[in-house]
């Protein structure tokens, strides 16, 4: 029987949650309710139904799957709560909507105080199995996932799409990057936290971004994807470095425990094809947030940060208040360019009207739960090359883990 309404329930109160909120409230043609909300305490969970108007809180995220009146389960909580988070939702029968990325790798099985210190092949094999049992449970419970990864979304993306397939050419290379200062999030200065530094953090995005192009660019010539072969990669902690201590890098993010903060992964494609992905928290001057694809007839450029549409003028920082200009710029003083909507920009709106349509309509959301297990792959594999000092062959890294499995 078709449903009437798709009612979500939200795991999480922090600020990623309202960013889904926000774009939960620009669904058309689909009707949607976010019926409940569950938080790490109570307080910040009523607080936040106060301010959205969500009618039901709940004492733990169990209570929430024990709900008959929730169809969809929407994880904006730390990555370590993912994996399971997911699974229990699959088998409650609830759909899943989960912000990026999938699950990862936090040193389950690590007795050390630094999990970050532990072998990159155990990590790959803990962040696939977990990628792995979040699909296995979603398929055996006939539920969807829906993978957070609104750059997919996002309206130079769908133009570039748009693009691309009227161009009828062949991409080559694809480059792409999301940078910025640093997070203050106290998490993510601690792998068995975050599962990783820039690479994860950040890179999730453009990586999820090029293995989408590529499935798109294969579906469309071949009638099936077009996947990773092969990973180089390189990564590094520059806030550490004696250059960084020297050069008076106060605005710069420099409190990380076990995690890098800057990476560059090299991926090779099935076709022989390249792309390049680059993720930092050392770069100022607000966020970096491209894509640009070279094909054999065009090329594409992408920026989902960059606007011009307004521009302002302040002699000093405090002129224009607490109104937002635009993410992770240090200062609002000179010129600026303030975002006008900075989350249409970045996709989110039409990331949820996807899933809701998705869910409602029986039918794949465009960013799924294969793609989320593609790029906890590909980016466990790049810190596995980057320990290694070698190209990882996915095939082969798969053969190796059923050795030690057997």
């Amino acid at each position: 029987m078709k449903m009437k309404k798709v009612r979500i329930g939200v795991v999480g109160a922090g600020f990623v949650s309202h960013l889904h909120m926000n774009a939960f409230s620009q669904i058309i043609g689909v009707p949607v309710e976010v019926l409940g909300v569950v938080s790490g305490s109570r307080q910040s969970a009523e607080k936040f139904a106060e301010k959205y108007g969500v009618s039901r809180v709940y004492d733990d995220y169990q209570s929430m799957l024990e709900d008959p009146d929730i169809d969809v389960v929407d994880i904006c909580a730390p990555n370590i709560h993912h994996t399971q988070l997911c699974i229990d939702a699959a088998k409650a029968g609830k759909h899943i909507i989960c912000e990026k990325p999938l699950t990862g790798a936090f040193g389950l099985n690590y007795e050390g105080e630094k999990a970050g210190e532990m072998s990159k092949l155990e990590m790959y094999k803990e962040a696939m199995d977990s990628a792995r049992a979040i699909v296995a449970a979603a398929e055996e419970n006939n539920v969807k996932i829906c993978y957070a990864e609104d750059y997919i979304y996002a309206p130079p993306v769908v133009k570039a799409k748009r693009l691309f397939k009227q161009s009828g050419g062949a991409i080559l290379e694809l480059r792409s990057e999301e940078s910025h200062s640093g997070s203050h999030a106290a998490y993510s200065r601690h792998w068995n936290l975050a599962g990783g530094g820039s690479l994860l953090r950040l890179g999730s995005h453009p990586l999820g971004l090029v293995l989408h192009l590529k499935h798109f660019e294969g579906e469309l010539r071949d009638g099936k994807p077009i996947r990773v072969k092969s990973v180089m990669a390189d990564v590094g902690t520059l806030t550490h470095t004696d250059a960084f201590k020297q050069g008076k890098g106060e605005w710069i993010v420099d409190e990380w425990n076990d995690v890098e903060d800057w990476a560059t992964v090299i991926l090779t494609f099935e076709d022989g094809t390249k792309a390049l992905i680059q993720s930092n928290d050392t770069t100022l001057g607000g966020i970096v947030n491209t894509l640009d694809i070279y094909s054999t007839n065009c090329v594409i450029k992408c920026d989902m940060a960059s606007n011009d549409a307004v521009k302002a003028f302040a002699p000093a920082h405090e002129i224009f208040g607490d109104e937002y200009i635009t993410e992770k710029i240090e200062t609002k003083a000179g010129w600026t360019f303030p975002s006008p909507d900075e989350d249409w920009m970045r996709g989110y709106p039409q990331e949820m009207q996807d899933f809701a349509e998705a869910i409602f309509h029986d039918r794949r959301p465009i960013s799924d739960g294969q793609l989320g297990l593609e790029v906890v792959q590909v980016t466990y594999a790049a810190y596995l090359s980057a320990e290694q000092g070698r190209r990882v062959d996915l095939a082969e890294l798969d053969k190796e883990i059923e050795e030690l499995n057997s």
